[in-house]
């Protein structure tokens, strides 16, 4: 017990000097679903004003970033460059100093979802959201409130599956860097690479007595975000790992594939769904859903807008059951609260997560971009669930002796069996 304590103290230190080492630099990285709506955002032309033809001073305009970047500022800024300059024991990277800034910037706001992209992060972002990319198969997820980020589930036969990562094992550090606290899409940049290369990862691992580390191959992997099986009673059995480019078609052709094979019930299994892209989910639950407002969102002015809305056709015509958990978050939240919305079918596990705000990728035009919070969305029945979550119509805990499983058999998972046993209660009624 005392050695697990150390662990967590381990985490926590780590986090803590992080934080505080990178805020010297101005360059903290903060930190998983929804969703994200990519806006191409014009770079504003810079005004040229004529030259005055009397012999008087006539000042620019103060523009907003006049009033950040003031005297006082830039002054500061000249004192620790130059300190920095004379004083500091390592080579200064100055494009890494701006990145710093940059950065800095965007976690000033407090907001943990506002974040800067370098062009090595914003490449792994546009990579991580069509589903494609050279990394290790495993889904990551972060604690917003600890900085904690948990590798939740190794798709198996992909690189981390089979170097023996595990549901749950807590990352501590990607070739010797520690990441807790740091931004989730730097820390997936940094597990990401080219294909066949080597990443190592320092892992926590509940029940040792010390740091596992794992020497991971990288190999082309498309994220598996849908996979079906049919379950006894003719019950399908669909779950979602992620909402992202390549999901729409896999939930089309799942659902035809298992309805082909005499589908008598469906559960979908949102559980340690992180979320993903807005228009995904939308396109999904249109599939499935009766005719109504699926989501709308209001700014920071209550404006609300960008309502979206599903037609009276659906795929969908047998009774239907939704898992989630802590970790189903954002787009998995909206999936699940419009089919209680909606009355459509019966969501079963734990509260979930508790993340209703979206945010827009802005890029800068040289392959960097900054990612912010820009409004809330709200369900079918105008709830914003952030910081509450989803309340399951049937509250069920995973038994304990099951969460860090690397498989659990559809048996022995109390969770999906409870959800088999009330679709198969209402379908005999």
């Amino acid at each position: 017990m005392e050695e697990k304590k150390n662990y967590q103290k381990g985490i926590i230190v780590g986090l803590t000097g992080g934080i505080l080492g990178t805020f010297i630099c101005a360059a903290i990285c903060i930190m998983i679903g929804i969703n994200l709506m990519v806006i191409q955002k014009n770079a504003q032309e810079q005004k040229e004003t004529e030259p005055p033809t009397e012999a008087v001073t006539v000042l620019p305009e103060q523009t907003d970033a006049d009033k950040l970047l003031n005297e006082e500022f830039r002054d500061r800024l000249d004192d620790i460059y130059g300190l920095l300059q004379e004083n500091f024991l390592y080579d200064i990277d100055d494009d890494d100093l701006r990145d710093g800034m940059y950065m800095g910037l965007m976690a000033a706001l407090g907001d943990p979802y506002s974040t800067y992209y370098n062009e090595e992060a914003y490449n792994s972002f546009e990579q991580s959201t069509s589903g494609k990319y050279y990394g290790i198969g495993v889904q990551v997820s972060q604690n917003m409130t600890t900085g904690i980020i948990t590798l939740v589930k190794p798709f198996k036969g992909a690189p981390g599956y089979e170097a023996g990562i595990l549901p749950n094992d807590i990352l501590y550090a990607v070739n010797g860097v520690e990441v807790t606290g740091m931004d989730l899409n730097e820390v997936v940049s940094m597990i990401k690479g080219e294909k066949g290369s080597t990443v190592e990862l320092t892992v926590v691992r509940e029940g040792e007595s010390d740091y596992l580390v794992f020497d991971v191959e990288r190999r082309e992997v498309e994220t598996p975000t849908v996979e079906i099986e049919m379950l006894e009673n003719q019950v399908g059995y669909m779950i979602i790992s992620g909402f992202e480019e390549v999901t729409v078609s896999q939930f089309f052709n799942g659902i035809a594939e298992l309805s082909s094979g005499g589908m008598k019930a469906l559960v979908i299994d949102l559980r340690n769904n992180p979320g993903g892209r807005l228009d995904v989910v939308t396109s999904m639950l249109d599939m499935i859903l009766p005719e109504g407002i699926l989501v709308y969102t209001e700014d920071k002015y209550g404006n609300r807008d960008n309502e979206i809305y599903s037609n009276q056709q659906t795929i969908l015509d047998v009774p239907l059951a939704v898992l989630v958990n802590g970790e189903s978050a954002s787009a998995s939240e909206i999936f699940a609260g419009d089919v209680q919305d909606f009355g459509a079918g019966i969501i079963v596990g734990t509260q979930t997560f508790g993340k209703g705000i979206v945010q827009t990728v802005y890029p800068l035009g040289d392959n960097t971009a900054v990612k912010m919070t820009v409004s809330s969305y709200f369900t079918n029945a105008g709830r914003n669930i952030h910081g509450v979550g989803i309340t399951p119509d049937i509250v069920v805990e995973l038994n304990e002796e099951l969460k860090q499983k690397r498989e659990i058999t559809r048996e022995e998972d109390n969770q999906l069996q409870t959800a088999i046993e009330a679709l198969l209660s209402g379908l005999n009624q």
